[in-house]
């Protein structure tokens, strides 16, 4: 009973507070398109645009012309629609088929736009101002801009898309803005944002209210958060952090399904994670906002406490437990699988975490996510992506490494452009991940620093003081570790330029004086006309051990593996170069660490010692980069 009570007024507290002491944010993001890709990652946008991403409506065209958000919306004699999907072995319940098309189209069109636009891909554009036009005309007068008829909205007592439809919309929408500065886009959010505060009021009203049963649709409403959080900081309007802490004190005052982040469960010392890793590593970036915008001490701690627990849960290539559910598990290489979804949103809370707490660690958890994990599950050879991958991918014929689930048809371990026979989710995510990943590249901090945050090769273009300033990131990174930073100012003026030292660099050359503060290098100079930094920063081979005690082989922010041969199986045909591909291995061999392993990097490759256990000899391998594998052994025991 104290306990409770105890509780009661943690939440009690933090919702009186949330708009009075807001913690300081460290750095503030910088508009939507100031930051394009460069180099490698632009070529890889660009294939993507040109492979499943740009092509996912023409792949699952009855998908994604549901009119779900027009003359489709959803209304109480609505059926469950067939999706094309297996559902042996997973949640049941018809309702949350009933909103899952509004989040595979929202989430689609949010990364085409995304890349359409840091691309300048102009065909793509023209495409993208006739969908946001046919959007725009399906919101009525009020400012509801969603799935639900009238009759329906707003009254739910169970699982519902209510909220999760709008996020997943307006994410898109928003990127739109930011990028044109579309005045009609923005009047249009502000009335959509304007109806959900008015129909759920702050305080007075229980959005996530959905009974005992399944309600993983209302569970993801909560990222609504993420629209709080931008449109706070693009209007410095207090009501949208203030929305926010209720949304998330209202989460953790009701049942979920997905319990993982609720607060009386973040406080309890005997809780493990055990939820739908989805939403287990989304639901990371309401409380790292409520905690922001309340400014609550509870809340502060239980911030530390939630991210402590997903490192628990998360392997060395920053792969997260989702395969689908954490079940209290800890990482395993082997035997915990990672889900695409899971990849994508927890990279996406790091950027979140990274713009407020300014923690240069997490770019590096940031960089490990998207060059190991994010890299490691798509095909280097075809245009798809795993659904569920594991670090020691052993085969990818449906199941984990050969494991047969019981009761349980899963065939998520394999690459497929779309996934359709299980959800046309990853997919989705595949495409927003390289544009979210570039949005945390660059931060401002003040009106005079520029912060070069997590590095790759892209091209900044913004202001500071009003002087135009372009900063071209010249690299190959994570494949060599040399930067030219060129830099062009309209005029010659003075400010303050930091880049990241990355935790694993031992030292590092610069071509230009510099300070080193809390692992950033600072450059404070006047700078004029066609400026260059050139940095190097140099790395060795490092042998890293994860919570099973297995060791890894690493090479500046890559984790390396020994590539499986395997023969390729195609599957399912959607359209001429777009389809399934299983693999299964040709050599069974696995691999032992041996102390004396004298690796060495040469020639992109990481050469080690290691007994073959099938041999009982010790063999001198190659290991190359995660990314660049499909079958393989990461951790050797």
């Amino acid at each position: 009973m104290r306990i409770l009570i105890s509780i009661c007024l943690i939440l009690l507290s933090v919702n009186m507070n949330a708009q009075n002491n807001p913690l300081p944010e460290k750095y503030q993001r910088l508009p939507f398109g100031s930051i394009k890709p460069s180099g490698w990652l632009k070529t890889q946008m660009q294939n993507d645009m040109a492979g499943f991403v740009g092509n996912l409506d023409q792949l699952v065209p009855d998908l994604m012309n549901d009119p779900i958000y027009g003359d489709g919306r959803l209304h109480k004699h609505s059926k469950a629609k067939d999706l094309g999907n297996l559902k042996e072995g997973d949640v049941g319940g018809d309702e949350q088929y009933k909103w899952w098309n509004s989040e595979t189209q929202s989430n689609w069109w949010d990364g085409y736009i995304r890349n359409a636009l840091l691309l300048d891909d102009k065909q793509a554009i023209e495409k993208i101002k006739s969908y946001i036009n046919r959007i725009l005309a399906t919101q009525d007068e009020d400012g509801y801009l969603g799935i639900y008829d009238q009759e329906l909205r707003y009254k739910f007592t169970g699982e519902n898309g209510e909220l999760w439809s709008k996020a997943t919309l307006y994410r898109g929408l928003l990127a739109y803005y930011e990028y044109t500065q579309d005045e009609e886009v923005w009047n249009a959010l502000i009335r959509a944002v304007d109806n959900v505060m008015e129909n759920y009021p702050v305080n007075q009203s229980q959005p996530f209210y959905a009974g005992k049963d399944f309600s993983g649709g209302v569970a993801h409403g909560l990222t609504f958060t993420d629209l709080l959080d931008r449109m706070y900081q693009l209007t410095d309007d207090s009501k949208y952090l203030e929305y926010a802490a209720f949304l998330y004190l209202n989460f953790s005052e009701n049942y979920s399904s997905e319990k993982d982040a609720q607060l009386p469960n973040i406080l309890d010392p005997t809780f493990k994670l055990q939820s739908h890793g989805v939403h287990t590593y989304e639901h990371l970036r309401p409380l790292i906002v409520a905690t922001y915008a309340s400014g609550n001490k509870e809340l502060q701690n239980a911030l530390e406490i939630y991210i402590s627990r997903i490192k628990q849960v998360t392997t060395l290539t920053g792969g997260p437990v989702g395969d689908e559910w954490i079940a209290a598990r800890t990482a395993d290489a082997t035997h915990t699988g990672y889900e695409y979804c899971s990849i994508h949103e927890l990279l996406d809370s790091y950027t979140v975490l990274l713009q407020k707490e300014g923690n240069p660690n997490v770019a590096g958890e940031i960089e490990t996510i998207f060059y190991n994990a994010a890299q490691g599950s798509r095909n280097p050879n075809h245009s798809c992506i795993a659904y569920l991958k594991t670090d020691n991918s052993y085969e990818m014929m449906g199941t984990k490494n050969g494991e047969v689930e019981p009761d349980r048809k899963q065939t998520r371990y394999k690459y497929s452009p779309v996934h359709q026979d299980v959800a046309v989710c990853c997919a989705p995510n595949a495409g927003r991940i390289s544009p979210y990943f570039l949005q945390s590249c660059w931060l401002k901090e003040g009106d005079n620093t520029l912060v070069a945050a997590v590095l790759c090769p892209n091209i900044l273009k913004t202001t500071i003081g009003n002087v135009p300033v372009k900063i071209e990131q010249k690299t190959e990174y994570p494949f060599g570790n040399h930067f030219l930073f060129s830099i062009e100012t309209e005029k010659p003026f003075s400010f303050e330029l930091k880049i990241r030292k990355p935790e694993w660099a031992k030292s590092f050359q610069s071509s230009k004086e510099y300070l080193l503060e809390d692992g950033f290098l600072v450059f404070n100079h006047k700078f004029s006309g066609n400026d260059v930094i050139e940095i190097e920063f140099l790395a060795e081979v490092e042998e890293k051990e994860d919570l099973n005690k297995e060791k890894y082989f690493c090479n500046g922010p890559l984790i390396y593996a020994l590539p499986i041969e395997a023969i390729a199986y195609k599957g399912e045909v959607y359209a001429p170069g777009f389809e399934d591909f299983t693999y299964s291995p040709i050599d069974s061999s696995r691999y032992e660490f041996i102390p004396n392993h004298q690796a060495r990097f040469s020639n992109g490759k990481i050469w080690v010692n290691l007994k073959n256990r099938t041999t009982q000899k010790t063999e001198n391998v190659a290991l190359i980069p995660i990314g660049k594998t499909i079958l393989r052994q990461a951790s050797f025991k």
